[in-house]
């Protein structure tokens, strides 16, 4: 009897034996395993069941295994922490070429394990979003700001301008009849004169006879040779000093209409001249105009009253202080700048028109505007076409934003669309950060190409 209850209760055991060995074995499959593990703990792995040289099964690792009974794995392998509602893994990545992608762990050629990535991150991949290792967000030195809600930057708008005469104080000195030039006071250009100066001397015949005729005349014919002599065009001056005189003149003087400069002789003695022919330009080069020209995308920073600042290459260290008076209705096709017409004051004589110079203009006087998004203007990455910042998500992940931008000016830009207040921004090492992600694939479809190498 001894030895039938020993019998019994072998083959009790070994019947509780055989059925446990299943349930244990199907308990075990309702979970997937992240990878297959070398038994020996070796950095070796296999995304599916795999044996040893020697016949002995891979480990199988799961993603809940505690750390003191799974196999060691590299870094790159483990689950996410407590805590991170990352999800499974679902591959894992070149840190480097974000596209080359592998089923299991492994290292790259240079040693550097590939970095996981998880359910939540590929879907994140799917807007673009790219994710940078810790590590490598200190070596790059990554700063970040906040977005912003106060007024929007008004900066300094650059251009560049000639010096030109103000043509309001242009004059023409002209013949009021017909004759010619028997002597030029001022012979050549850029003499300084003063209004009513004599500049040159006409003889008219016909001036001369009617003169005569009053010298001789009385009474009515006087009145008559009057009349006459303004009929010829002659200067009031000079019919007031044959009134007071009663002496005729042989000649006509030409006078200085305004003070300024000569800028333009057109006359030489002995010359014919008609009625009203131009003999000489004068402009008074006490205010000159600076014309700039200003790019269409800067008009917006510009307003009459704007302060203006000038300098000159024949001034070197030289500021010169204006006023714009006037914006032109019409942009240059070709260049699409618009002509601003400055005021510069220039009571020294220094300035000379045709000087070239470049420009800063800063906002009109009392120029305010609206509270708006601000951001640095070096958290921009702009191509010419697109504008984008990288908006920090946090655990190295950066997400590009495309975002429209208004003015920019003192280090700021205004950003009208794509953000929102209290996101903050990468304005250091973005341009690093770029090339660590490979920004322009995952902007055009990163995550279809990591979602194709996919297990």
């Amino acid at each position: 009897m001894k030895h039938r209850s020993l019998l019994a209760g072998a083959s009790l055991l070994m019947l509780a034996a055989a059925f446990s060995a299943p349930v244990a074995a199907w308990a075990a499959d309702t979970r997937t395993p992240l990878y297959w593990q070398d038994p020996d703990g070796k950095p070796e792995f296999s995304s599916g069941p795999k044996k040893t040289p020697d016949g002995r099964d891979y480990v199988p690792v799961y993603e809940d295994q505690s750390a003191k009974t799974a196999p060691a794995a590299p870094p790159a392998a483990q689950p996410a922490k407590a805590g991170q509602k990352r999800g499974p893994i679902l591959f894992y990545r070149n840190p480097m070429v974000p596209t080359d992608t592998s089923p299991v762990p492994r290292k790259d050629n240079m040693g550097m394990d590939y970095i996981p990535v998880y359910a939540n991150e590929a879907a994140g991949a799917a807007r673009g979003i790219v994710t940078v290792a810790p590590g490598r967000l200190q070596m790059l030195g990554v700063r970040t700001a906040p977005v912003e809600r106060r007024a929007a930057p008004v900066g300094t708008v650059r251009a560049s301008g000639t010096l030109a005469f103000n043509e309001r104080t242009l004059a023409v000195a002209t013949a009021r009849t017909e004759g010619w030039v028997k002597a030029l006071h001022v012979a050549s250009a850029g003499e300084t004169v003063r209004k009513g100066e004599v500049l040159a001397e006409i003889y008219a015949p016909d001036i001369a006879a009617t003169e005569r005729e009053y010298a001789v005349a009385g009474g009515g014919f006087a009145g008559a040779a009057l009349s006459r002599l303004r009929a010829l065009g002659t200067p009031d001056e000079e019919i007031a000093r044959l009134r007071r005189t009663g002496r005729p003149a042989r000649t006509v003087a030409v006078r200085a209409p305004e003070d300024g400069v000569v800028i333009e002789k057109m006359v030489t003695l002995g010359t014919r001249v008609a009625p009203d022919q131009p003999l000489y330009r004068l402009a008074d080069p006490s205010v000159l105009w600076l014309i700039a020209e200003v790019a269409e995308r800067d008009l917006a920073s510009v307003g009459p009253g704007s302060a203006a600042t000038a300098r000159f290459v024949a001034f070197p260290g030289k500021n010169f202080a204006g006023t714009v008076e006037l914006i032109a209705p019409s942009l240059s096709e070709r260049t699409r700048t618009a002509s601003v017409r400055i005021a510069l004051p220039n009571a020294n004589g220094l300035l000379r028109a045709g000087m070239y110079a470049d420009v800063s203009i800063g906002p009109e006087p009392g120029t305010s505007t609206p509270a708006t998004l601000v951001v640095p203007d070096s958290a921009v990455l702009d191509d010419g076409t697109h504008q984008v910042v990288l908006v920090a998500l946090g655990e190295g992940r950066f997400e590009p934003r495309s975002v429209r931008i208004g003015r920019r000016g003192e280090g700021e830009a205004q950003v009208l669309d794509g953000l929102h207040a209290g996101e903050n921004v990468v304005v250091g090492a973005n341009f690093l950060i770029d090339s660590e992600s490979n920004l322009r694939a995952a902007l055009k479809g990163f995550s279809e190409g990591a979602g194709a190498k996919a297990p």
